[in-house]
């Protein structure tokens, strides 16, 4: 039996997405479901002067119209609707909870129906009025109103001195505009009256424990009284990570009205929730002639909203990944009247190391030198925050191997220099660095006599594979076929999890598949050794393996017995272990992933249009457990970092505090013409140090030195250096 583990295993829930079969939270059905609608508010900033429910009542089947002043009780303090991933500071929103308005297209009603059809035109009969306040939307108005927030990364040095005595500078301003998620899946809560105050809550969520346990704490409840289950996701990347305010608003009308209710936003309203945040990156870099580094700077100022303080480490990355004797960062916000940021792949590094990778070129150019061999000259083999030696760092082989699959030695750096009949071509690199985080993660494993296992864990998939990798550790650690593995996910009822985010899931998970199967395989060794005649009589516990459905000497493989003849002699049906597997806090190293992105855009000269043709990612991330999912994993990265370069830019009309492209024809994405060839390598980056597997987790890294390395290349063809992304034609034009 083939090893799975490190393989092109396909998705063992492929079947159940392309069939139909598997069920999002908004198509779980119930008898009498009710649907809900949300009214928004439309200023970003006052309070509700009135607000009349009438007309929406007299529309035939409309059942009920939930407000601020008509609802069940809510919780009133702060810390009562703070879950797991809530900033510290702050006080977070609470929809329907009174009259007060935080920002443009905020929940302010709900109106229920027996259809959705009803409650949506219903809705429209809600009658509004507002007693409007001053407010600000724009982070670049309000900029000299940042706040510093605390940040990891002490100043090293005297950056101020050291960059003005440089012999080469260059310091610029990088501007990242607000971005709004677009999951192919809408947000959803179904929440099904089980009788009794109880509910069974199917959210769109990356955590089910953490909305339980949030839910449960919003309305009083006990634990028992909410499950919360969310099977499948389609897509959210940072966006679930959160109970967002659809949750909340199902399950009060489900305990209001006694009944199933559900609540599917439209896409013009999950702009209401949490947004990838502007920032202004200044970054400031100081070197020798030869290309050495003196100072870095890099300042970070962010928008939040005002009612609680989001941020993301931006400005700490060159750290990890420059030597430099000087650095100072700091990070800065601004609140606005807008909802509350939130995390999208890469939360800081996706913004911070573009502003860095952007300078490092330019760098780069006022030294005359190739970009690569800058990177190298300021190869930082420790990180300098606490000088701390990595658990394994392989860029270098990164930046050698996607240099060679792209060809750039070929690369002629004089400026507009490479064509392609009428179009000016222009290659760019940048480096790519993420964090390799791991999370205490339960799972319980169930084998049964005829040599299937159950694996259960409250984690959730969000589509990045989960279900398969959990398979895929599982099937390898007990000897048994893939097929002879069932996982469940995403039940509050089941073993604890995390919300899943960060890049943690694989290896967190993969780990405890270890624990629980370790349990089981001693309790059959004690069972196989224990029979009459056994081969395995004398064998020493750690030297007997489970393999192939039997019970094994690992240097003798001839001596064994089957898992079903072991089980049969312990007199068991079936076997159960649960296990929490912990990773023991280690502050002796450094753990990152990191990248090389090379990318080659095409320009059209008279028109600037610009066109994506090739990018090379070559990734170390440690032990890759599957190499078909995990390719998929860098090149959904890579395809969201074009988004980030050359489309994504959510608009503000700030006379209003209003989203001016709220939908996805306005809100420009890359599709499949804007989506060429990707080549993904992955660099062996054997690392024993960091955890038992030597996973490090692959969600993040993808999208991370994307932006930057086209931004490079668009420079390299066209010698305009455009630092405000998105990078659109206007502006090469201008």
């Amino acid at each position: 039996m083939n090893a799975y583990v490190g393989t092109p295993t396909s998705r063992v829930d492929g079947r159940a997405k392309v069939t139909g079969a598997a069920k999002y939270a908004g198509e779980f059905a119930t008898d009498g479901l009710l649907h809900g609608f949300v009214v928004e508010a439309t200023i970003p900033r006052g309070r509700i002067a009135r607000l009349d429910t009438s007309e929406a009542l007299k529309v035939k089947r409309v059942v009920d119209v939930l407000t601020h002043a008509h609802r069940p009780p809510l919780a009133d303090k702060d810390e009562a609707w703070k879950d797991e991933v809530a900033p510290e500071k702050g006080s977070p929103f609470r929809p329907l909870y009174d009259d007060r308005i935080k920002f443009n297209g905020q929940p302010i009603a709900l109106v229920v129906a027996e259809d959705w059809e009803t409650a949506k035109f219903a809705a429209t009969r809600v009658h509004v009025e507002y007693e409007q306040e001053p407010f600000a939307t724009d982070l670049e108005s309000e900029r000299g109103k940042a706040a510093k927030v605390d940040q990891p990364h002490k100043p090293r040095g005297d950056a101020t001195t050291a960059l003005a005595r440089a012999a080469v500078r260059h310091e610029a301003d990088y501007v990242i505009p607000s971005e709004h998620h677009n999951p192919m899946e809408l947000y959803a809560t179904t929440a099904v009256w089980d009788g009794g105050g109880r509910l069974t809550v199917y959210d769109k969520t990356q955590g089910v424990q953490n909305v339980q346990k949030f839910l449960c704490s919003v309305f009083g409840k006990k634990p028992d009284d909410i499950r919360v289950i969310s099977p499948y996701v389609g897509g959210a990347f940072g966006s679930g990570l959160r109970p967002q305010h659809q949750v909340v608003l199902a399950t009060l009308a489900a305990l209001a009205l006694k009944r199933s209710v559900r609540v599917v936003l439209t896409r013009q309203q999950m702009y209401g929730l949490g947004f990838r945040p502007m920032t202004i990156e200044r970054v400031a870099l100081g070197a020798k002639p030869d290309g050495t580094l003196d100072a870095v700077t890099h300042e970070a100022i962010a928008v939040t909203s005002r009612y609680e303080d989001f941020s993301r480490n931006d400005t700490g990355w060159a750290e990890q990944l420059y030597k430099s004797p000087n650095s100072h960062h700091s990070h800065k916000l601004v609140g606005l009247d807008v909802a509350t940021p939130c995390d999208m792949r890469a939360p800081g590094a996706a913004t911070g190391v573009c502003a860095l990778e952007c300078a490092m070129d330019e760098l780069a150019v006022a030294l005359k030198l190739d970009p690569i061999e800058l990177r190298l000259r300021c190869y930082s083999d420790r990180d300098q925050t606490g000088d701390l030696p990595y658990t394994s760092k392989q860029l270098r082989e990164c930046y050698a191997r996607g240099a060679e699959a792209f060809g750039w030695s070929r690369r002629n750096p004089a400026l507009r220099s490479m064509r392609d009949g009428k179009e000016l071509v222009g290659w760019g690199m940048a480096t790519g660095v993420w964090e390799a985080l791991q999370m205490p993660v339960a799972v319980r494993i169930v084998l049964t006599a005829n040599g299937h296992a159950e694996v259960s864990c409250a984690a959730s998939d969000i589509g990045t594979g989960t279900y398969t990798i959990v398979a895929q550790v599982a099937a390898d650690a007990l000897g048994l076929p893939i097929e002879n593995i069932s996982v469940k996910l995403a039940d509050s009822t089941l073993p604890q999890a995390p919300v899943e985010g960060g890049s943690w899931m694989a290896a967190s998970s993969a780990h405890a598949v270890l624990g629980a199967a370790e349990e089981i395989r001693r309790e059959l060794a004690r069972y196989a050794k224990a029979m009459p005649a056994s081969p395995l009589a004398g064998v020493d516990a750690p030297d007997i393996i489970l393999l192939e459905g039997t019970v094994a000497k690992a240097a003798d493989r001839s001596r064994a017995v089957s898992i079903a003849d072991a089980m049969r002699h312990g007199q068991v049906e079936r076997i159960e272990k649960e296990k929490l597997n912990e990773f023991a806090e280690d502050k002796s190293h450094a753990r990152n992933t990191h990248s090389a992105v090379f990318a080659e855009v095409k320009v059209d000269e008279e028109l600037g249009v610009i066109r994506v043709t090739r990018v090379v990612s070559a990734i170390a991330a440690g032990r890759i457990l599957n190499t078909k999912t995990g390719r998929s994993q860098i090149m959904g990265g890579v395809v969201w970092g074009i988004g980030m370069a050359l489309h994504e830019e959510t608009l503000m009309d700030h006379r209003f505090g209003r989203i001016m492209n709220a939908n996805i024809a306005e809100y420009h994405i890359p599709v499949n013409a804007d989506v060429h060839d990707i080549d993904v390598i992955f660099v062996d980056e054997p690392d024993d140090h960091i955890n038992r597997l030597g996973v490090k987790g692959l969600g993040e890294i993808g999208i991370v030195g994307v932006p930057a390395a086209i931004a490079n290349a668009v420079y390299h063809a066209t010698g305009k250096r455009i630092r405000r992304f998105p990078i659109t034609l206007d502006k090469l034009l201008d």
